[in-house]
């Protein structure tokens, strides 16, 4: 199968981490680059729903942000059978529940790429994973904190909410969906060559930079020892199948079935990092980006979404 040209960005950014390359993307860039996808991901979820009554699409937000809110429960038992600390385990079931909203881009562009239909407000999908994933790490590090009677089960949560539901991923995606929804397609078509025609050589650009970055993450592999070998490649296939359960049962397309496994594998390395670092801090922050980003989020670029489109076809065919 030949590879996604996204894909082969991303190799180029690894590729010349590991060479030791001057090769940088100024920060001020990066920066813009992942507000624009936010956007422009966002703007399109929100025309597909200008399309459609929003009630039909109710027992998908609802599965979603279920889905979403469970994943980090469900990892909680396993991560401290691992021996992990709470604070880590809570802080990685954050970064597995919520969702990578990068990994989704080149997901749906591969779907393109290969013709697979999809539902066209899957992006409504990505703004409501986003949140619930990150309470649920917050609940279980409240909790755990509480149980050890230690200074850490203090904190405001109203602020911690604030973080939560307001910060710049969040915002920047449900504020896109909802100026999509709103304006519409008449409305949207005026900058529709900004938001919508560039898109993938953007996302191509923006995958350039993790590229290096996860390039720069894969050193720390030998640090933290085999664990996070066998969390950042174990984790996602095995998540994967809660999603494309959830697809099914919602009756989706092959494609949607496939973009929801691709979510529920998928590790938040933008929001979930920030979240965590206010509301745990005493989470070795290091060992939750290395799994997300340095190890979890190349697979699932190179190998898991091939595998998570390969298990939509077989289960709806």
């Amino acid at each position: 199968m030949i590879i996604d040209v996204v894909v082969l960005f991303f190799l180029l950014g690894v590729f010349a981490r590991l060479v030791q390359s001057d090769l940088r993307l100024p920060e001020a860039l990066y920066e813009t680059l992942s507000i624009y996808l936010l956007l422009a991901i966002g703007l399109k979820g929100g025309l597909e729903l200008s399309r459609q009554p929003l009630l039909t699409l109710l027992p998908q937000v609802l599965a979603c942000i279920s889905l979403g809110f469970a994943i980090p429960f469900l990892l909680f038992p396993l991560l401290r059978w691992l021996k992990l600390a709470a604070a880590d385990a809570a802080a990685l079931g954050a970064h597995f529940g919520s969702v990578s909203v990068v990994t989704f881009a080149v997901a749906t562009a591969t779907l393109q790429r290969q013709g697979l239909a999809f539902e066209s407000h899957a992006a409504l999908w990505v703004a409501v994973m986003e949140a619930p994933g990150l309470a649920a790490g917050i609940l279980l590090a409240r909790w755990s904190a509480r149980r050890a009677d230690t200074s850490a089960a203090a904190g405001s949560w109203g602020r911690l909410a604030h973080e939560v539901l307001f910060g710049k991923s969040v915002l920047l995606l449900v504020g896109g969906i909802l100026i999509g929804a709103v304006a519409g397609d008449a409305g949207v078509k005026p900058i529709q060559a900004v938001f919508i025609d560039p898109f993938k050589g953007v996302l191509a650009l923006f995958l350039l930079e993790l590229g290096l970055v996860a390039g720069g993450r894969l050193a720390e592999v030998r640090r933290f020892g085999a664990v996070v070998l066998v969390l950042g490649l174990g984790l996602p296939p095995l998540l994967a199948l809660l999603g494309a359960a959830t697809g099914l049962a919602l009756g989706l397309s092959t494609g949607g079935v496939a973009l929801l496994a691709t979510l529920a594998a998928s590790a938040s390395y933008i929001a979930a990092p920030t979240a965590m670092r206010m509301a745990v801090p005493q989470a070795n922050a290091a060992l939750s980006i290395t799994i997300a980003l340095g190890i979890s989020f190349p697979f699932n670029i190179l190998v898991g979404i091939p595998m998570y489109i390969g298990l939509a076809r077989t289960l709806t065919t």
